[in-house]
């Protein structure tokens, strides 16, 4: 039993790590247009593009929007533009994911606040695993990400299909390390529900005393 649940837990991280793809260089190249202009940051084309009548929310081959494309880009400025333009920004891409989740998973605060700011719902069901930014930034121990979440009203017992809450995540998929004891004191602090256990009804706090995550163990027990 425990074999497989570290077997499954290896699995989740890897996937976890390639669920999101980003425009390859080839893609790069072939784009016109708004995704070409929203990969570069040209902000004159893309407010050109967008005043003649550009599809601001077209697709590429991996279903990304331009928005994606300047997420991927790290591009505030390109998805300010297209935001202004009237881009939508709660498109999720063919992997299901928004520009917020694209932010927190590559760690870019500024950016993924600048997306809940132009309309970009910070809880949305997202990623193959049906999941939310927050479970994403957690599992990862994006410490500011998680804080600026939490402060944008992102749901904090969400459970995605591998039966997983943001809490969880930091604890089984995380390192036990200061980044995710961090994630963990704030997802408590916020209000968190500890008692939600894994399919097997086993708890973080149950997670983190087989794993020895003795600090992490006792913030879940109530410590300060």
């Amino acid at each position: 039993m425990l074999r497989m649940l570290l077997v499954c837990l290896s699995l989740a991280a890897a996937g976890a790590a390639q669920a999101q793809i980003a425009p390859a260089p080839p893609e790069i190249t072939a784009y016109q247009d708004l995704h070409r202009a929203a990969h570069s940051g040209d902000l004159e084309e893309i407010h050109r593009l967008a005043m003649s009548g550009a599809d601001l929310d077209g697709r590429d081959g991996n279903g990304r929007t331009p928005a994606h494309v300047a997420a991927f880009a790290s591009n505030n400025e390109a998805l300010r533009a297209l935001a202004d333009a009237g881009a939508d920004m709660n498109a999720l891409d063919n992997q299901a994911y928004d520009v917020v989740t694209i932010a927190a998973v590559a760690d870019d605060p500024e950016l993924m606040s600048l997306a809940i700011e132009l309309g970009n719902d910070p809880g949305l069901t997202t990623s193959p695993y049906e999941g939310a930014a927050l479970i994403a930034a957690a599992h990862l121990g994006h410490v500011e990400v998680v804080r600026r979440l939490i402060a944008a009203g992102a749901p904090l017992d969400h459970v995605n299909n591998l039966g997983w809450t943001a809490l969880m995540e930091a604890v089984v998929l995380g390192d036990g390390g200061s980044d995710h004891q961090q994630v963990v004191r704030m997802l408590v602090d916020a209000g968190a529900n500890r008692s939600i256990g894994d399919r097997d009804g086993v708890s973080p706090l149950a997670h983190a005393r087989a794993r020895g995550y003795s600090e992490i163990a006792r913030l879940l027990e109530g410590g300060n």
